[in-house]
């Protein structure tokens, strides 16, 4: 879906605005209707999403500074220092949710997913499906080891690949 769970965004967004840098060039990845430019209306972020139609559905243009309609595994990332993953890894398998994890390497990422979520298309969208709908904290933890857990619940979680 290109919502999110609404849980603990306020704090996430604080927590957001409390690390970033005045030189951070920020991207949003997989941005659905938007959630992370809406709660962050200060920080001018880019913006990657594969699903065109939702760019007209949710008037993306007006809430980032560049969007570009592509598909997160082929976009360059270099002049990016911080990412937000707000519901992505669950879209990806695990080769390459960890390719899209090498490849951020040291910058600074917060990456939340929803825990044993199975969903496939929705609303035509194929992307929308989860290849990782098993995905609990423990899994998290054997799978993505650099990932820290800054809050979350039996049903939500939030993580930074940076002490939090």
């Amino acid at each position: 879906m290109p919502f999110s769970h609404p849980f603990y965004k306020d704090r996430i967004a604080a927590h957001i605005r409390s690390v970033l840098r005045p030189d951070d060039r920020v991207l949003d990845v997989g941005v659905g209707c938007g959630t992370y430019a809406q709660l962050l209306p200060e920080v001018a972020m880019d913006g990657v999403e594969i699903y065109e139609p939702y760019v007209e559905r949710f008037d993306l243009q007006s809430k980032y500074k560049q969007l570009f309609i592509t598909d997160i595994r082929d976009f360059d990332i270099s002049p990016y220092t911080y990412l937000i993953l707000g519901d992505v890894f669950e879209h990806l398998n695990l080769k390459d949710a960890r390719d899209l994890l090498n490849r951020i390497g040291s910058k600074r990422a917060m990456i939340a997913v929803p825990y044993l979520y199975e969903q496939g298309m929705w609303e035509g969208n194929v992307h929308e499906t989860h290849y990782q709908p098993d995905l609990t904290p423990e899994i998290v933890a054997s799978r993505y080891p650099e990932l820290n857990l800054i809050v979350g619940d039996a049903i939500y979680g939030y993580y930074t690949n940076y002490p939090a």
